[in-house]
């Protein structure tokens, strides 16, 4: 549950952890309608299988927003609570675009900042493994970590998901 007061949460996790699930009951416990920013990119059948996977699980009262890059602008125009699914994805289509990572993460720090109800941010924790071989893997899993350290230090809250079980990192249960 959102906690009173809390403006800004990151739920972070590895795959398959509950983050996804997490951050929609956080998001559910305000009142309707709520903004679902959707970073994902159908590019094959088996994703087109998870977005659909994700959206029926949702509850009515949700406005999904497609944003596989405008998420700044997206979050900006939302009237209400908002859920960001997910920051590496983000991160992903941005890299891939070679669009500027440092200024969209300024852009989307603004944006969560100046919303008008609470943001859940949800990204995968990429840092926990070895370092990668190739430049562009560790390009990512750089990026990823300096913009959830950034997100972090704006967020009143910060959830690590382990196995579908919630650890409070920053903030109150």
């Amino acid at each position: 549950m959102l906690q009173p007061g809390s403006r800004m949460t990151l739920v972070l996790g590895g795959a398959r952890s509950g983050k996804s699930a997490y951050a929609e009951a956080l998001v559910e416990a305000a009142p309707a309608p709520w903004t679902y920013c959707a970073t994902a990119q159908a590019f094959d059948a088996e994703m087109v299988e998870r977005i659909a996977h994700h959206r029926a699980r949702r509850s009515g009262g949700w406005i999904t927003q497609d944003v596989p890059m405008a998420l700044p602008e997206a979050v900006a125009a939302a009237a209400g609570p908002v859920l960001v699914d997910c920051l590496t994805l983000w991160l992903t289509n941005l890299i891939l675009a070679e669009a500027d990572v440092e200024a969209a993460s300024e852009a989307l720090r603004a944006a969560c900042r100046a919303a008008p109800g609470p943001v859940v941010l949800v990204g995968n924790e990429v840092g926990l493994g070895i370092v990668p071989e190739n430049a562009l893997a560790r390009r990512f899993r750089d990026a990823a970590g300096r913009l959830h350290q950034q997100l972090a230090q704006d967020c009143d809250r910060v959830v690590f998901m382990v196995a579908g079980l919630p650890m409070i990192v920053k903030g109150q249960a």
